[in-house]
């Protein structure tokens, strides 16, 4: 089949350029303006689609061909931008930056989806130079529709003529300028951008808004879109894998410290049959009646205390695990499950204890990037033998405590081909750093749903 759908992709030559900034904003400008916009972000990241939410008012999707099969990810793109007027796509990194051999660029998600490109450039500190950034990029790869660019940071009138004369030289279309402004900055932390769940600020999206709709020809934008070609879908995702009645309830933890989730990963759980309940490891005194729990990441280390002192949360969880519920937990949900999170002060605090050791914090980085998780032993995502692809993202790292006991994965870094055991397991609750999404890996959704409904009945 034929699906139509304005849409583009901004893109950045590195990282730091304003990407996010320039995305969010225009997801803004368009919405004041009564479109009805899709956003999508490249990559595995989670916090950048919560701005993109906040600016559309709608959920924001992840396009990654590692995390889900390159051919599944238009027919992925299709579904969630349903209803849409145009698609707008923010990059990751520099446009052709990726995994190992440009898996997951920019530049990949560009081409599968035959979509034009705008590349903002930090013109800070740049003059003419900027257009020979741009030449290259063009260049580089001729299947990349490269459209144009928006400079960002720019210092003067003066300084934006200089870089807009240079890209008149190269033919180099220029669709905006911004302005430095460090009252649009958007508030960061160890692992990024602010989470949108923990920032009370909204008046940044609106003030992003409206410095992209002053600053950013947005008729030449929208026509730009407007002139993407039919993509060809054999099928759509809902055909793939059909629809399923009822049989299952999951918990899913959903708060300030715990936010980590893909939307159409969610969904393929709903798919299958389960249905979703939202509980809050922060503020609620005791679990929903459900059949068996998702705890997803996020930032645990910065809510610690608070997770602590819900004594009775904990011990829920604990006492659900003992009694052989199926939970599922990733990175932050993991250190969770532990027996006590270390903070970045080096406080300890009691967690949940269904996983041995301690997640301890550190100042540095301590994994970023693509694996490969290949389960040793059966568990509630499939049979031993079961590989999924995933990442991880996090600065803490376990104690000895946690080591030296049989792990249920090993990992493969796909940047250099190290392995190493991971994750724990504990009846039929499992824990690791590994962050998944299940519409690129529905067997393991459909292991964990029929887990869950075998604990149910």
């Amino acid at each position: 089949m034929e699906y139509s759908l304005p849409r583009l992709v901004i893109a950045a030559a590195q990282s730091g350029s304003g990407k996010t900034t320039v995305a969010t904003g225009l997801l803004s400008a368009l919405r004041q303006r009564g479109i009805v916009v899709q956003s999508f972000k490249v990559g595995p990241d989670y916090i950048d689609p919560g701005y993109h939410r906040l600016a559309s008012g709608r959920a924001a999707h992840n396009l990654d061909t590692w995390l889900v099969p390159k051919e599944r990810v238009p027919a992925l793109f299709a579904e969630e931008s349903e209803g849409a007027d145009i698609a707008v796509v923010e990059g990751v990194m520099g446009l052709y930056d990726g995994g190992r051999e440009g898996v997951s660029s920019t530049a990949e998600i560009a081409k599968l989806l035959k979509a034009p490109v705008i590349l903002v450039i930090d013109a800070k500190s740049m003059g003419a130079s900027a257009a020979a950034l741009a030449m290259g990029f063009r260049d580089y790869d001729p299947e990349v529709q490269l459209a144009g660019v928006i400079l960002n940071r720019l210092g003067s009138k003066t300084h934006e003529a200089m870089i807009r004369q240079a890209m008149k030289d190269i033919d180099m279309p220029v669709f905006g300028a911004l302005y430095r402004n460090e009252e649009l900055h958007m508030p960061e932390r160890h692992l990024g951008l602010l989470p949108a769940e923990e920032n009370t600020d909204r008046e940044i999206v609106e003030a992003l808004g409206n410095a992209v709709a002053g600053s950013l020809d947005l008729e030449a934008i929208l026509h730009l879109a407007c002139l993407t070609p039919n993509l060809a879908l054999h099928e759509t995702v809902a055909e793939q894998r059909g629809l399923a009645k009822t049989i299952c309830r999951i918990g899913i933890a959903r708060d300030e410290a715990f936010s980590f989730y893909y939307p159409a990963s969610l969904k393929e759980l709903e798919r299958l049959g389960a249905e979703l309940v939202p509980f809050s490891p922060l503020h609620d005194e005791a679990l929903p009646d459900v059949d068996g729990l998702f705890i997803g990441g996020g930032f645990p280390e910065m809510f610690a205390e608070k997770l602590a002192g819900n004594a009775s949360m904990r011990t829920a969880i604990r006492e659900a695990a003992a009694q052989g519920m199926p939970i599922y937990a990733e990175c932050g949900g993991y250190m969770y499950l532990m027996q006590e999170l270390q903070d970045f002060d080096g406080h300890r605090h009691p967690m949940c204890g269904v996983f041995s050791g301690r997640a301890e914090m550190t100042r540095k980085l301590q994994m970023v990037g693509y694996v490969e998780a290949c389960l040793q032993q059966d568990t509630v995502l499939g049979p031993a033998g079961m590989v999924i692809h995933g990442h991880e993202f996090h600065f803490s790292q376990e104690d000895a405590a946690g080591d030296g006991e049989g792990r249920p994965f090993i990992f493969t870094k796909m940047r250099n081909g190290s392995r190493y055991a991971a994750g724990q397991c504990r009846k039929q609750a499992l824990g690791s750093y590994l962050h998944l999404h299940f519409a690129g890996c529905p067997e393991a959704a459909k292991h964990f749903v029929e887990a869950c409904q075998a604990w149910q009945r």
